[in-house]
């Protein structure tokens, strides 16, 4: 038998949404306030759902307790950052929610054993959010 586990967890940060072989103009264009150039932030809501066998002696897909701490060694580093200035991966890559739900689904990838489906759910707004399951 098969379930999904999730695990919720919160974090905030910082990012400016810009290219920097554009102008201004253009950047606001496209990315709107997203682009100012002295940043914003949000308070994300990270939803990590983990499907797999039930094991028989447990009951469990995975434990959650484990599951936890995984998330949170990862949340570590973005968690009160500035994304553009603190993330190695932004350093060259556009801090977009589905950038940031690919980096975060590959960090807890590299965590969370390959028996297990991996799928993360991460909200920027109330009106925002992003799923990704992987390549």
């Amino acid at each position: 038998m098969k379930a999904t586990v999730i695990r919720r967890e919160r974090f905030s940060a910082a990012h400016r949404l810009y290219r920097p072989d554009w102008d201004d103009e253009k950047n606001m264009q496209v990315f709107g306030k997203c682009s100012w150039k002295n940043y914003h932030g949000h308070n994300y809501l990270l939803e990590v759902r983990v499907t797999g066998e039930i094991d028989p002696e447990t009951g469990f897909v995975m434990n959650l307790s484990e599951l936890k701490e995984m998330i949170r060694s990862v949340l570590q580093e973005f968690d009160h950052k500035n994304l553009n200035l603190d993330v190695p991966e932004f350093r060259e890559l556009l801090p977009s929610t589905e950038n940031l739900a690919v980096v975060l689904w590959n960090r807890l990838r590299n965590l969370i054993p390959a028996k297990f489906d991996l799928e993360i759910y991460l909200e920027e707004t109330d009106k925002n959010a992003v799923v990704y399951r992987g390549k």
